[in-house]
């Protein structure tokens, strides 16, 4: 059975004997300015609710701003609410009923629209200190910006939108991280596994001298055996950057040298060239998909892409300062495999030539030089609450009757280790199951509050409660905005009620979703 963690040390006891300064005070706080966090926050005012977006980081909107453009649906009619208005409006956007490839200027200037509309601050750039809890229900939280100024803001009802988990976790609420053992709760696919996605080929030799393993191995692969098939640990999968870049010649800036760029880095990547002779970039190298206006949204694709494989173990559990050299070293790593492709003189010259075709756009991300300021943190801590989803629900063998939404992606999980295999190199944790089969399923109610005795105020639509491969069905964009719709009428009908989140009605939870799919008539 996988530890359950609670976070104790960081919550913060104020004891009331310095004279209190006036403390912002709001119905609800959403922490997390994520695409789920936008629609938690409109879902939450167009109930007549006082709403505020803390957000630790200067970005809005997530992945779905962040690069993302190409939208991981599953089915499109699980897809409703605001979230399906979104897309409407993306839609909109370019001239159609509705789109879900779009760009991700467009994508922020729609959350925009969104905060505008509703009135909706943002503090940006707070990161959490700690929390004030009392009797089982937060009071407030404590952030600090960039120059460590500290502030102070209250609150009757919180909202945990963010990838990370950090409210949640602060606010002593059990989570886990990494891979469930198969036998936890009678899976198949969750724990290690070597399969063939994103795999590499036959007899890759994974020494620094090949044939010589006594020279020690190359950069990015761990000296460590093989586990059990389908046991657990604590490992999650790979992150990367969703890149948009663009082969118009008036729009592109070219992809310079990393400051950092060590070519050794990428002598596996090479090797797997050398072996499979790639015709060309696309799914053996990395996926590129296009979006409007001569752009991409690249994602990864083949045994080593854009996955910087092994490098975010620590990213869960690490403060905003390491987090933060995490997200640069990921940047860099990016930055140094498209370079080695397009300048290496190893690559072959077709290869080298389609790579150069590629830029950075001049019209996207200008405030962070036209790079994503958004890792894709696929998974971090998931919640322990008093129902956790499982493959068993991905396959329709178990069917919740409080769902407050719905999935319907297939169970889909990077590599999380680069080991050596029978003397060859492979990679481990990549599943993808239930393509064309898995249809939409509801996901619980209880899966997105947790256990009353933790606390009482707190939503978590994000970081739900879930093991490693259902979450990898559930983590998907639409999902986490319809999720994050549903949270903010849970606090709005807490707050109406007085109740604890966990003592609502799901049948008038779901009831009023259905009368009124867009929200609230505060409009």
């Amino acid at each position: 059975m996988k530890k359950i963690r609670i976070c104790l040390l960081p919550l913060l006891l104020l004891m009331g004997c310095k004279k209190q300064k006036e403390i912002p005070t709001y119905d609800v706080i959403v922490f997390g300015a994520t695409s789920s966090g936008v629609m938690t926050a409109v879902s939450a005012k167009s109930y007549g609710k006082s709403v505020l977006i803390l957000e630790p980081y200067n970005h809005l909107g997530g992945l779905s701003s962040g690069g993302l453009g190409q939208t991981d649906i599953g089915h499109k009619d699980a897809i409703t609410g605001l979230a399906r208005e979104f897309y409407k409006k993306i839609g909109g956007h370019y001239g159609q009923d509705e789109r879900w490839t779009f760009e991700p200027s467009v994508a922020k200037s729609i959350f925009q629209e969104y905060l505008d509309k509703y009135n909706i601050p943002v503090e940006y750039g707070q990161k959490l200190v700690a929390v004030d809890k009392k009797r089982g229900r937060i009071e407030g939280l404590t952030v600090e910006n960039g120059e460590r100024k500290r502030r102070e803001f209250k609150a009757k009802m919180f909202v945990d939108c963010s990838y990370e988990g950090d409210l949640m976790a602060r606010a002593g609420v059990g989570y886990v991280i990494g891979r469930e053992d198969n036998r936890e709760f009678n899976e198949t696919w969750d724990g290690v596994h070597v399969l063939e996605h994103h795999q590499f080929p036959e007899g890759i030799d994974p020494y620094l001298s090949e044939g010589d393993s006594t020279s020690g191995l190359l950069w990015g692969i761990l000296s460590k055996k093989l586990a059990e098939l389908g046991s657990g640990d604590d490992l999650v999968q790979a992150y990367n950057f969703r890149l948009c870049l663009t082969d118009s010649v008036e729009n592109r800036l070219p992809i310079e040298r990393p400051a950092n760029y060590d070519s050794t880095h990428y002598e596996l990547l090479w090797r797997y060239i050398r072996k499979a002779q790639p015709k060309e970039l696309n799914w053996a190298l990395m996926h590129i998909q296009p979006m409007p206006n001569a752009k991409t949204d690249i994602n990864n694709s083949g045994p080593f892409s854009t996955d910087m494989i092994g490098a975010n173990y620590d990213y869960p559990e690490a403060d905003y300062n390491e987090r933060e050299a995490i997200i640069r070293a990921h940047k860099s790593y990016t930055l140094g495999f498209l370079y080695f492709l397009g300048h290496d003189p190893r690559v072959p010259k077709h290869l080298r030539e389609e790579m150069l075709k590629y830029g950075l756009p001049k019209d996207e991300y200008v405030e962070t030089d036209h790079f994503t300021p958004q890792l894709y943190v696929r998974e971090t801590r998931r919640m322990r609450s008093g129902y956790v989803m499982t493959e068993h629900n991905c396959w329709g063998e178990v069917v919740v009757d409080d769902g407050i939404g719905m999935a319907a992606y297939a169970m889909d999980s990077h590599n999380t280790q680069r080991l050596v295999i029978d003397g060859m190199v492979k990679n481990e944790g990549d599943v993808q199951k239930g393509w064309n089969v898995i249809k939409p399923y509801p996901v619980s109610f209880r899966a997105i509050v947790p256990k009353k005795e933790e606390v009482e105020n707190l939503i978590v639509p994000v970081c739900l409660s879930a093991t490693h491969i259902a979450y990898g069905s559930i983590r998907m964009e639409p999902v986490f905005m319809v999720l994050g719709q549903s949270a903010g009428l849970i606090a709005s009908m807490a707050l109406d009620k007085k109740v604890a989140v966990q003592d609502l009605d799901v049948a008038k939870i779901q009831s009023e979703l259905k009368a009124n799919p867009l929200g609230g008539p505060a409009k």
